[in-house]
């Protein structure tokens, strides 16, 4: 049920699919919000691509070239040792019940299956908040699938804008992502888990069907696909995708106070639907128009 959830948040730990329908042109979603001296591009990415993977188009590159900034979810430590300090400050509490006894008895099977796939001593996992073992065993399941945030957008656009001597920021820092898992109540935390014991099987097609829907730029599909999610469990929807979401039109408003031009790229869930970024810019009046 969470399963696409699980594979678009597990990109930031984890740090093979087709090109979509046959024949689709290629043309992830892009849109604009402008003033006089401000400019605001909004992309939608994926965290997660197979090697030499075409995405890029001349639009898109048009507009990444006017950029004087890249604006990223969360901009990840050079030194992984610090993301891994935070994981585990977070991710660690003492007192936990066993990680199999988190789930139901039909489901822990399953489990036991993904643990000795993984290879991870049962008691570091029985040490880890549900949140952080899901995450931690959905890296895995992704990483056996051949799907890993090397060739992902985000690293993509960072090495051109490093390249180029232009500054990267982040809207949120690793912290505050990780903690938004943090503070998910527990029984929606093992929601998440059991969603990744479920998806081990299908990661692999499940990803090629979020390929698809985002390499058209088909936001109707990205939001069919979360709508679907949400609906499962609405307390994860609140906290991952529409408090996130309303965080950032805030941020799109106070910077067009500043001129230049900026370009954000954020997951393409954020992008899709009714509780999008630009539906949320919309209502308040700031007009948002899509060049691809």
């Amino acid at each position: 049920m969470l399963r696409r959830l699980s594979i678009a948040f597990s990109a930031l730990l984890a740090a093979c699919a087709s090109s979509g329908e046959a024949n689709a042109p290629v043309k992830p979603g892009l849109w604009k919000v402008a003033d006089a001296d401000t400019t605001v591009y909004l992309f939608g990415t994926i965290h997660m691509l197979p090697p030499n993977y075409k995405w890029r188009t001349k639009t898109f590159d048009k507009a990444l070239g006017k950029a004087d900034q890249l604006v990223l979810e969360v901009v990840l430590d050079k030194d992984p040792k610090k993301t891994a300090e935070i994981v585990k400050r977070l991710g660690l509490s003492p007192g936990l019940p066993p990680l199999l006894e988190r789930v139901p008895e039909d489901k822990r099977a399953g489990l036991t299956k993904l643990i000795e796939t993984s290879k991870i001593p049962m008691d570091r996992l029985d040490a880890m908040e549900t949140w952080s073992a899901a995450t931690t065993l959905a890296a895995l399941t992704l990483r056996q699938a051949n799907i890993t945030a090397a060739d992902g957008v985000e690293r993509q656009l960072s090495a051109s804008f490093e390249g180029a001597g232009k500054p990267i920021g982040g809207l949120e820092t690793t912290e505050q992502q990780l903690g938004y898992f943090d503070t998910l109540p527990e029984a929606v935390q093992r929601k998440f888990l059991v969603s990744v014991i479920d998806s081990t099987v299908d990661a692999e097609v499940e990803f090629t069907k979020m390929m698809a829907a985002w390499s058209t730029g088909d936001t109707g599909k990205i939001a069919t696909t979360f709508d679907e999610e949400l609906r499962f469990s609405p307390e994860l929807g609140e906290v991952l995708l529409r408090q996130r979401n309303a965080n950032w039109t805030e941020w799109v408003k106070k910077r067009l106070d500043t001129p230049g031009t900026v370009f954000v790229a954020v997951g393409a869930g954020h992008l899709a639907g009714k509780d999008s970024v630009q539906e949320m810019l919309a209502k308040d009046g700031v007009k948002v128009t899509r060049v691809q």
